[in-house]
């Protein structure tokens, strides 16, 4: 499935749309390639304020993350993948 976080495309697997509290919340996996694909998708992470699109599911929203991880792969050894696990949140008016 598509997401697009601020824009950046994103081919997710497992994903789940859920509501916490009246806010959307999406879980998805994905996998980052070593080197440039590694190095974006890590600065946009640390941003840490997306906005969210599903096209699929007619989803768009702002965000905020709620949990992250990723294998233990060292992205810095040429041609190296990892597994991201993320979940995300809706911030709440006002944030």
């Amino acid at each position: 499935m598509e997401i697009l976080i601020n824009e950046r495309r994103f081919e997710g697997t497992g994903f789940v749309h859920d509501r916490a509290g009246g806010l959307h919340q999406i879980t998805f996996n994905f996998k980052v390639r070593s080197g440039q694909e590694y190095h974006e998708v890590t600065t946009l992470l640390y941003k840490n304020d997306f906005h969210i699109q599903v096209p699929e599911e007619g989803l768009s929203f702002q965000a905020v993350i709620q949990q992250y991880s990723t294998s233990a792969v060292n992205l810095y050894e040429e041609n190296a993948i990892a597994d991201y696990h993320i979940q995300l949140i809706e911030k709440k008016a006002g944030e």
